[in-house]
């Protein structure tokens, strides 16, 4: 245990946020999403998993990942098929942690297959245990910057 960090943020996921750099996605998928396949396709080319609801794992993550503020597409959520403009309950309450963390924009909408694409090409894939359809994000991480002064 460490203060100030959520303990759901287990060693393996903390070591690939930390190894992370301005530009790298992670992606934040549901149970179902082919998290395996996709993970050994990306630079940390594993999966991580943390057994929770996908709003939990976000408000854990953003509590210590800052956000892309150079770029629109910074946060990602996978479409519905067929209903591009469709938001489930599970991607309100997503966005919702992400606009605590800060970020007021809502999350692009990414057709499915390209949504593989971009994970594929990510950092890192978290698996959680959301069990519900279209759980499924993209956050591009940022920058700190220095202490003023």
């Amino acid at each position: 245990m460490l203060k100030g960090i959520d303990p759901i943020l287990n060693a393996d996921v903390l070591y690939a946020l930390r190894a992370m750099g301005h530009g790298d996605d992670l992606i934040i998928a549901d149970t179902n999403f082919p998290s395996d396949a996709i993970a050994r396709q990306t630079t940390l080319g594993r999966v991580l998993r943390i057994d929770r609801p996908v709003a939990e794992v976000a408000r854990a993550v953003l509590s210590v990942y800052p956000l892309d503020t150079f770029v629109d597409d910074s946060v990602g959520r996978m479409e519905v098929v067929g209903e591009p403009d469709t938001i489930l309950p599970v991607m309100q309450e997503f966005q919702a942690e992400v606009a605590a963390a800060g970020w007021a924009d809502p999350a692009l909408p990414i057709e499915r297959f390209a949504f593989y694409d971009r994970a594929k090409s990510a950092y890192a894939v978290i698996q959680t245990g959301e069990r519900r359809f279209y759980g499924c994000f993209a956050l591009r991480k940022g920058v700190i910057p220095p202490d003023e002064g």
